[in-house]
């Protein structure tokens, strides 16, 4: 099989064309090998391969798997490779290996995936750009100069570089949704607890961080959630698994009352600036859901956003300061010591000062914002709005300049972290680090299911998604929604992008 046939076909095109014997299971392997020893030099998607491991695997994939043997990429945190290295794109554990495999990895093995490598994340995930210190950062297959997003960054560039037909991604505050928006891919985060963390995790950043992948196809992302959703042992979520995702896709959804809004309520108390492109991205998804028979209203979500902001970013502390103490137990190395950015060591010490109590309150805002957001879909059934404010950024422009991580530094003075907080410096981080990403936060406090719908091209050769939100637990409407918007749109014949050398 040549690459730009490989690339052609999404993941269920692929393993279909295994379980006809049109193609083997060793040509699909070695075309997706081939395009990723081309390609990644140029794309970075990947911190890591293991080909060899991988080809030896496959040799017991059943063909009458879901997916038979279809080349996919596991992402660079949380999703553990029994005795391989699993750095969470940090320094600090770059000679980490995880004593056992995740459930999501074991559920990817029993549906057919061949897993071919990790793709790159920012730091312990905590931005929205896949920028690390310790590993290359991805560029955007659309343009080179462009960051892909994060923090599931390095699986966006693959699957729109043409790598793989979908990689997996987590989300724990757009982490899916917007590098499948700056993209140009489908990107579904499902509702809290439809994927499993286990067995090393029940739950992450309180329940906000849920896996799934970026993909070109909504069926691929409807087939993966069919194999891999559903509580495994010891969850703290009694989310059984369920069927009938990919079957969901068969007929269109029934007309349904769409509220469209610019994001104002979350974006405007961060300062935030809606870029043109971006509002028309969002008036002309409303006008095509209105053409399809949808009744289609303005109206914003009933959220404050700074208070979101504040709530969101007060869990992220406290939870920065765990993950910092759990490396220096697994590795041995002090926290003073560790080998992580400034940037990450100085937010470490803000959460070391965080009062028990704003930690406890920020969580009781999750339940405020998730009771407003029931009220809202009684009368809505889906909410549409911006993914990002703008299209992809140029890489290098949102990492912390040195002269902010200088004054970030003055936080090891002693005493300082907690007077910070008491000056309401929550505020000033909010606006530095969501002001440009203010949308996707709401859909994981709430729990709610949203997804990325690939809709818009700039003038300047950009994709632009479009955000869409369901009450929790519907995601089969989501994703016939999705594929009706699809099949109107035909996104798929966009990718891959043409190789752009340079």
């Amino acid at each position: 099989m040549e690459i730009e046939e490989y690339q052609q076909h999404d993941a269920l095109g692929l393993a279909e064309l295994m379980r006809s014997r049109q193609v083997s299971r060793e040509e699909i392997f070695d075309a997706a090998c081939c395009v990723i020893e081309r390609d990644n030099p140029r794309l970075k998607a990947l911190v890591r391969t293991r080909f060899e491991r991988a080809r030896a695997e496959a040799g017991a994939i059943d063909v009458e798997s879901p997916f038979a043997g279809v080349p996919t990429l596991a992402k660079d945190l949380l999703m553990a490779i029994e005795g391989e290295p699993l750095a969470f794109g940090s320094a600090a554990l770059a000679e980490w290996k995880s004593p056992v495999d995740s459930t999501l990895v074991s559920r990817l093995r029993q549906s057919g995936f061949a897993i071919l490598g990790q793709t790159a994340t920012p730091e312990l995930g905590l931005m929205g750009i896949t920028e690390p210190r310790a590993f290359p950062h991805p560029a955007n297959p659309w343009n080179i100069d462009h960051s892909p997003g994060g923090s599931s960054g390095g699986a966006a560039a693959a699957v729109a570089g043409g790598l793989v037909p979908l990689a997996m991604a987590g989300d724990g505050g757009g982490s899916i949704r917007i590098p499948a928006s700056y993209c140009g891919l489908f990107g579904l985060k499902p509702s809290r607890g439809r994927v499993p963390l286990g067995p090393m995790h029940a739950e992450v950043w309180q329940g906000a961080v849920v896996e799934h992948a970026v993909t070109r196809s909504v069926r691929d992302s409807a087939a993966l959630l069919d194999a891999i959703n559903g509580m495994d042992e010891g969850a703290p979520y009694p989310v059984k698994r369920e069927q009938g995702f990919l079957a969901a896709l068969e007929r269109p959804p029934e007309p349904l009352r769409v509220a469209v809004s610019l994001g104002d309520p979350l974006g405007k108390p961060l300062g935030t600036v809606l870029d043109p492109e971006v509002r028309q991205a969002v008036e002309e998804a409303a006008t095509m859901l209105d053409g399809l028979g949808h009744h289609v209203e303005w109206a914003d979500p009933p959220i404050d956003g700074e208070h979101l902001a504040t709530a969101y970013l007060t869990l992220y502390l406290g939870h920065l300061t765990a993950d910092l103490a759990w490396i220096a137990r697994e590795t041995g190395v002090p926290v003073s010591r560790l080998d992580i950015e400034p940037s990450t060591r100085a937010i470490a010490r803000l959460g070391r000062s965080l009062p028990v109590r704003d930690y406890e309150l920020a969580k009781r805002d999750w339940n405020t914002a998730s009771r407003a957001m029931g009220a809202f879909h009684r009368r809505y059934d889906v909410l549409l709005m911006p993914v990002t404010a703008a299209p992809a950024p140029r890489l290098g422009e949102l990492y912390p300049p040195p002269a902010h991580e200088r004054l970030m530094s003055l936080l090891a003075i002693p005493g300082l972290p907690a007077l910070a907080l008491k000056a309401n410096m929550l505020r000033y981080l909010a606006r530095d680090a969501l002001a440009r990403t203010p949308y996707t936060q709401l859909a994981n406090l709430t729990g709610q299911p949203a997804m990325s719908l690939p809709l818009h091209v700039t003038a300047q050769g950009l994709p632009v998604g479009v955000q869409v939100i369901g009450p929790m637990g519907d995601e089969r409407r989501l994703l016939a929604l999705a594929a009706q918007v699809e099949a109107e749109v035909r996104w798929g014949r966009h990718l891959p992008r043409p190789r752009q050398d340079g």
